[in-house]
């Protein structure tokens, strides 16, 4: 049977699966090498049209900029931050764990499939649930064919675990 740890996380870490890590490395890359100089030229040209007094489109770059520069502190200190988890063996892991990718059904019958990552690379659209949200925490530990209810904010639900990738 495989081995089963719980991530123990100190009050400034954050775990991350090796996917996440160079996905948001790439996304920072971006903004330094990309975005930057884009809006750098977006408001040299604002400035040519207008100045920077009473000019929307100088305003509406600067704001742009803002929005990228905070991007790009909070990547920067999430990856000072970042502990790549431990991979999971599927073929040896029996049990939940962070980085593992399940398939679930609902009461109604209902399949999902789910990965537990970080909250930092998060993305319920793509069914990447958060370790420490309501779902993401309850899966942790089980294993296939335990039946368990998650509780929240809505209200209960239960499912069943089908599959571990």
């Amino acid at each position: 049977m495989g081995e089963f740890r719980i991530l123990a996380m100190a009050p400034n870490e954050t775990f991350l699966t090796k996917e996440g890590l160079i996905q948001l490395q790439r996304e920072l890359q971006s903004l330094k090498t990309d975005r930057r100089p884009e809006l750098a030229a977006g408001i040299r040209k604002a400035l040519e049209n207008g100045g920077d007094i009473d000019n929307a489109e100088y305003d509406e770059i600067k704001n742009q900029q803002g929005i990228a520069e905070g991007r790009i502190i909070f990547l920067e200190d999430l990856l000072a931050k970042a502990t790549i988890a431990p991979e999971i063996k599927v073929e040896n892991s029996h049990i939940i764990g962070f980085g593992a990718s399940i398939t679930v059904e609902n009461e109604s019958g209902g399949k999902q499939k789910y990965t537990i990552v970080g909250s930092a690379e998060s993305a319920p659209l793509e069914n990447k649930i958060s370790i420490e949200s309501p779902v993401g925490s309850s899966l942790i530990g089980h294993k296939v064919g335990d039946k368990i209810t998650i509780k929240t904010p809505s209200g209960e639900s239960k499912l069943k675990i089908i599959k571990i990738h």
